[in-house]
């Protein structure tokens, strides 16, 4: 009896102070059957759509794209291209590069890096995508591969002000990670129009990307140094002829040099095969 005070005290205190009905039932009992009339109409049993994506359905297949349809990127490629063709001087190029809104990487960068040194130079320098120090300061081999540049070349008696100087692509990707190959098609055009209108006597090809993307070429610098390739560009719509073609030099970017000794030989070996190609040039 007290257990029974005991509880109903408790349930007032929780608040269940009313009653639900006014005999007790045992809900642990099992229920009692019941029993439907033999006539009841049973419901029609529901069909699965086979459209709705229930899942047992087949899958829909994806509709097949209409052809001739080209893709944002295939899109974005072609819009650098007729950009880039489209530019008949350097500054013209670089006006089309900063106003070229069909990259994302131009909305991430500070500054649109170009092409920097005299028209007709006799070497054109390419190198990697633009770093933390090529973004912030808008010119190419800034920083300290810009006087890594300067003293290999002052080696061999070229003056740094000389040169064409130029990254492979004109905007640094964000915190510096490797630009996708999407990326990459994007920007090609620009670089292969620059090297067009800079009309350099000879290329160099300065890391792995800048030899990958404009050899065609799946293989590292360090792979392809040593020797004049020939690279062909596309062709000028405007002017009637050949498609247009430039001797390069792969060789290592400059920031390699501290990688290990073997990296500082082979780009001495580079350097005095450049001294020797000017020379050549220039009937000296």
């Amino acid at each position: 009896m007290t257990d029974s005070i005991t509880l109903l005290r408790l349930y007032v205190e929780w608040g269940a102070d009313d009653a639900l009905d006014t005999h007790p039932h045992d809900r642990m009992a099992r229920p009692a059957t019941i029993d439907h009339p033999a006539t009841a109409t049973q419901p029609t049993p529901i069909q699965p759509d086979t459209g709705n994506g229930h899942r047992n359905s087949p899958p829909r297949p994806a509709p097949a794209p209409a052809r001739g349809t080209a893709t944002l990127i295939d899109q974005a490629v072609t819009a650098a291209r007729t950009a880039a063709q489209a530019a008949r001087t350097l500054d013209e190029l670089h006006a089309a590069i900063r106003g070229f809104d069909a990259c994302t990487l131009r909305d991430s960068a500070t500054h649109s890096v170009f092409v920097e040194g005299p028209t007709g130079a006799p070497l054109m320098l390419i190198g990697e995508a633009p770093d933390a120090d090529e973004d912030r300061s808008g010119h190419p081999f800034a920083g300290e591969s810009g006087a890594l540049v300067s003293a290999m070349f002052a080696s061999i008696g070229v003056e740094r002000t000389s040169l064409l100087c130029a990254p492979v692509i004109p905007w640094r990707p964000p915190g510096g990670r490797p630009p996708s190959a999407a990326e990459t098609r994007i920007c090609l055009p620009f670089i292969q129009r620059a090297i067009v209108l800079a009309q350099p006597a000879r290329v160099v090809l300065m890391g792995n990307l800048p030899v990958s993307v404009l050899l065609e070429e799946r293989t590292t610098a360090a792979r392809m140094r040593g020797r004049w390739r020939e690279i062909t560009l596309p062709a000028d719509p405007a002017q009637p002829g050949p498609a247009p073609t430039f001797m390069a030099l792969p060789m290592r970017h400059p920031l390699q040099l501290r990688a290990s000794a073997t990296a500082r030989r082979d780009t001495w070996k580079d350097m005095l095969l450049i001294r020797e190609t000017l020379e050549s040039i220039s009937g000296g």
